[in-house]
């Protein structure tokens, strides 16, 4: 039966009780199962590589048909099951919404937000079937001056964007969050596309200057990738608080979370922040390509229910990862030196964590569900960043495709998007890396050792045959992120990383660890001084050689060690340009320049 003719399932989601943080969903199947109607929720949701059962925020859950109410059966933790009843099935439940996060929802008096995953059941049998989306308003009068913004197809909605929206299937259903609320709205075109930024919180911005940049940064990657997809409009939905950091893909938008300070106010220089906020806004948008239409086939063959397995993650979030800030780059919003200090800062963090040595891009890949997820104080001993390493990765696999095989990593990802993102074809497990190989012949990167093994990456070896010089030095101060400075190298180390008076992490094969501290511990007292907010600075002021005790507290119960003082590691990074031939300038334009 064509798509046209089958019949189409309505959700209706209004915010029933802001106050409470409850939603109310109806869901109408107007074919349901004669034998019973099975209805399940996803358990994840694509972008986040953790099982988050969504189910268990649903409550009051009734079903009814033309002969009354039908009695609803659980099975299991995300599975009901509805008696059979006579013509269409309404299922009706409240879901309590107060997840701030981009993968769950929210609800409360300032706004609403949702991912489709955390609120619509998926009738089974249905998988295929077209949708209908009913977004309602608040029943209160209070809320009068909200608005909803999705980049769901509208069918009929009003001037605020309540109504009915549609969608071809629940995949494409639940791929479109929706921001509920008295939000600004910020409209800009790219290639004839429109685009907004979509403001909730409170907040002071300088409205032209972020959508100058932005338009910068989706024009630079449209022209990589052609001026393809074509899209009817995109929108960055951004959910502005005190503090917090944060992005999640989806079909043609993102959620957003930054910070007050992360946004611009004025036309002075663009801070870290701000950077930090455009690189983020960066890396979802290279998403439109590499994730939702260049899709990995593990993801495109699963049906959310269970972790779907795959070690091409350092494809997905590191190549992504390396794009992000080169775009800032060939946008012409960072000049060299600044994007060499967000290389720096990558390789620093890289530098810092011991479980570079323990596992692989391809086994960080595949754990992220049980480790990189779920971290705890010793992750950083044990696992590796395919976010940050994989970065690393990508931009070695970049500059080795461009002096030794005339080609480039843009190249390899504009054939992965010609043989399988324009017609939406599952990339098969290594795909990137095959056509690296196929496009690099004999003198392709070593892949199998950058990707399967845990030694360290040539990154200064290729960077000076761009005419970049890269070498180590000691960290200033707990918060050195790498980069030049003039400040002096810290004069100690132990191998602790503090968060207030407590420890957040002991690295591996340091003096902290041998000692016998952990994370968790709280610092009383080092070298017999009372420890507090004062204790990075007690830390700081140690000196190489020294032996001092700690006095701690491990649960309640204290406890002392003798802490050796050792010289600080040359793990900070610091990137500059440096003398180079006619070559070597060559090559490093055309890496930082436009897409060529």
């Amino acid at each position: 039966m064509p798509n046209a003719l089958k019949p189409i399932v309505r959700y209706s989601v209004q915010p029933q009780s802001p106050e409470a943080h409850r939603f109310h969903v109806r869901c109408m199947i107007p074919d349901p199962d004669p034998a019973g109607q099975v209805l399940c929720l996803p358990s994840w949701i694509p972008g986040s590589y953790l099982v988050r059962d969504f189910a268990k925020h649903v409550i009051e859950v009734h079903a009814h048909g033309d002969s009354g109410e039908a009695a609803v059966h659980r099975v299991d933790k995300r599975t009901i099951r509805c008696d059979a009843v006579s013509g269409p099935l309404l299922v009706e439940y409240t879901v309590h919404a107060f997840d701030s996060s981009v993968r769950k929802a929210y609800l409360d008096e300032r706004r609403g937000f949702f991912n489709g995953s955390s609120l619509l059941y998926l009738p089974q049998g249905k998988e295929d079937q077209p949708c209908q989306l009913e977004l309602r308003r608040p029943p209160d009068s209070a809320f009068a001056d909200w608005r909803a913004a999705t980049g769901l197809t509208p069918d009929q909605v009003d001037a605020a964007g309540f109504g009915v929206y549609r969608a071809a299937n629940y995949a494409e259903l639940i791929d479109h969050p929706v921001e509920i609320g008295a939000f600004e709205q910020l409209p800009f075109d790219v290639d004839g596309i429109p685009h907004a930024v979509v403001l909730s919180g409170r907040y002071r911005v300088d409205a032209d200057r972020l959508k100058t940049d932005l338009t910068a940064i989706c024009a630079a990657q449209r022209e990589l990738f052609g001026g393809e997809p074509p899209l009817d409009r995109y929108l960055f939905l951004t959910n502005v608080v005190g503090s917090g950091y944060g992005g999640l893909e989806h079909r043609n938008s993102c959620a957003l979370i930054c910070s007050r300070e992360d946004l611009p106010r004025d036309d002075g220089p663009r801070d870290k922040r701000y950077r930090g906020f455009l690189g983020l806004c960066s890396h979802e948008y290279f998403h439109l390509w590499n994730v939702k239409r260049i899709r990995p086939q593990a993801f495109a063959e699963s049906d959310l229910a269970a972790e779907a397995y795959t070690r091409d993650l350092w494809h997905y979030e590191g190549v992504t990862s390396y794009y992000d800030n080169l775009f800032l780059r060939r946008a012409g919003l960072i000049d060299d030196q600044e994007y060499l200090d967000l290389l720096a800062a990558d390789a620093t963090r890289v530098q810092r964590t011991p479980g570079r040595a323990v596992q692989s891009l391809a086994d960080a890949s595949f754990e992220a569900w049980t480790k990189f997820y779920q971290p705890d104080s010793n992750t950083p001993n044990a696992t590796v960043s395919y976010y940050v390493k994989g970065a690393l990765a990508a931009l070695c696999v970049d500059l080795h495709l461009r002096l030794h095989a005339g080609q480039s990593l843009d190249a390899a990802m504009r054939l992965l998007w010609e043989r399988n993102g324009r017609d939406g074809t599952p990339v098969p497990e290594g795909g990137l890396e095959a056509i690296i190989v196929e496009l690099a012949g004999e003198n392709a990167p070593p892949l199998d050792e950058w990707l399967r093994g845990t030694g360290e990456l040539p990154l200064a070896e290729l960077l000076a045959e761009f005419g970049i010089e890269a070498t180590r030095r000691a960290a200033t101060s707990a918060t050195d992120e790498g980069g030049a400075t003039q400040a002096p190298a810290l004069r100690g180390y132990t191998g602790l990383v503090l968060r207030g008076a407590h420890v957040a992490l002991v690295r591996s094969g340091t003096t902290g660890q041998l000692a016998g501290l952990s994370g968790g511990d709280e610092l009383v007292a080092i070298d017999g001084v009372r420890c507090g907010a004062n204790a990075q600075k007690l830390l700081d002021a140690l000196r190489a050689g020294q032996c001092v005790e700690v006095h701690y507290f491990r649960d309640d119960e204290l406890h002392r060690c003798s802490l050796h003082v050792t010289d600080a590691p040359q793990d900070t990074w610091v990137l500059r340009p440096a003398e180079a031939d006619e070559a070597q300038r060559a090559r490093r334009a055309a890496w930082l320049g436009r897409a060529e």
